[in-house]
């Protein structure tokens, strides 16, 4: 889009962390907004996630580890990594390409475009506080890495060592089991080693999309929840979006259109040259009371890298998160995939009284098979795509924002956004 056609008013379909922030970073321009939501604000995988803004850990989900599991482990319904056995062409035409993808070299090549966004996005999230986005972002100054043998902590050891060579500044030690116990009592003798990353945040995701919503409506955007978004189509010197809430139907015109609903992206932005899969990686979370830790609150987010689970104190409970799953984004909650989280934490953390968790919770993050996200206009020089971020929406989705609001009212793609051109 030339800068002489800059938009007066921009649609943004979906309201997690990329398509609020987009909002928000389009009214930093001057930009009027209106915000289309199909159910809720941060309804979908922005919801029960663990509120990490971790870049040191933002690396390509397509890895050679992941093929390690092979493919019998990926078929256990309790493995870290699960994809239910059925006949569905899409889902293994994603699963092939992101099989070609876990090779060592092409995980630095996208490392190395990651690193470019990681290094600025923590200060995007300092441009909503400064701005007005009234909930607190916490520092994580006890972030731990907790394994159950040396060999793992030398994994991820292994793997900060490379996101630093990706060009990242990434600052960690290396900690024994006992070491890691005086940092945090909750965790157990099984413990042998951790990894202390520094210069890491957290947020409670709920909270914090609430206040980003509020500060979105604030400042004069119509955020509209409950409304289904059925066709994006150019029309004339703009583009009409047909929506239902249910009850009705419309088309309203807009001047551009930004696609950022997560893992129902495919069906409204194929027609626009997307070709790229984006498949629901499911991952499951529920919360533990404070009052049924029995060690006490942990002061700062664990990670449980081998095992591919966290847990994020937030404020009165503690937010237990991990897998992956690979199935439809619509599939009910799958009971047995929060049993496999709760068995695989009982050894690791000492006095859990899981049969107290509430808010179980199943959400879908929208996956590329090359691990890379979606980001940038398309062809049609009036829609525009933000989406595909797989785990990183919520660390990622501030910066995105920033640089989408850039692209569409300047007519120029930032250089960051080169390799996550939709179109490629």
């Amino acid at each position: 889009m030339a800068a002489s056609a800059r938009p007066e008013h921009v649609a943004v379909i979906g309201a997690g962390m990329p398509g609020l922030a987009t909002a928000w970073f389009l009214q930093e321009r001057g930009v009027q907004v209106t915000v289309l939501e199909r159910d809720h604000v941060a309804a979908g995988s922005s919801w029960g996630n663990a509120g990490w803004l971790t870049p040191a850990l933002t690396t390509p989900l397509p890895e050679p580890s992941v093929l390690r599991y092979g493919l019998r482990a990926m078929l256990d319904s309790s493995s870290p990594v699960y994809v239910p056995p059925r006949a569905d062409p899409r889902l293994w035409r994603f699963l092939l390409g992101f099989a070609r993808h876990c090779t060592s070299r092409k995980w630095r090549l996208a490392m190395s475009a990651y690193a470019a966004v990681n290094r600025r996005s923590l200060d995007a999230f300092d441009a909503l506080t400064t701005g007005g986005v009234a909930e607190e972002v916490h520092e994580a100054e006890s972030f731990l890495g907790c394994h159950v043998s040396v060999e793992d902590q030398k994994a991820l050891a292994q793997e900060l060592h490379h996101v630093r060579a990706a060009g990242q500044d990434v600052e960690y030690e290396m900690l024994n089991g006992d070491e890691a116990r005086e940092i945090e009592s909750a965790l157990s003798d099984e413990v042998k080693a951790a990894v202390r990353v520094r210069g890491q945040r957290f947020i409670d995701p709920v909270r914090y999309m609430q206040a980003l919503a509020d500060a979105v409506r604030g400042r004069g955007a119509d955020l509209k929840e409950g409304v289904g978004v059925h066709e994006v189509r150019e029309e004339g010197a703009g583009v009409a979006v047909q929506t239902s809430d249910g009850e009705t139907q419309e088309t309203r015109k807009y001047d551009a259109v930004v696609l950022a609903n997560g893992a129902w992206l495919n069906p409204l932005a194929r027609k626009f040259g997307v070709r790229s899969v984006v498949q629901a990686g499911r991952g499951y979370s529920f919360s533990v009371p404070a009052e049924s830790l029995g060690a006490g609150m942990p002061s700062g987010p664990l990670y449980f890298s081998a095992q591919r689970t966290t847990c994020t104190p937030l404020g009165d409970r503690l937010r237990v998160a991990g897998m992956m799953e690979f199935r439809a984004p619509e599939e009910s909650l799958d009971p047995r995939r929060v049993n496999a989280i709760i068995e695989t934490l009982r050894p690791l953390l000492r006095g859990v009284d899981f049969e107290q968790r509430t808010d179980e919770w199943v959400g879908s993050r929208p996956c590329t098979s090359d691990g890379l996200p979606l980001i940038g206009p398309t062809n049609s020089s009036r829609v525009f795509v933000a989406g595909g971020h797989g785990m990183w929406g919520i660390v990622l989705g501030p910066l995105t924002g920033e640089l989408m609001a850039e692209t569409i009212t300047t007519g120029r793609t930032p250089a960051e956004l080169t390799p996550f051109h939709p179109l490629r």
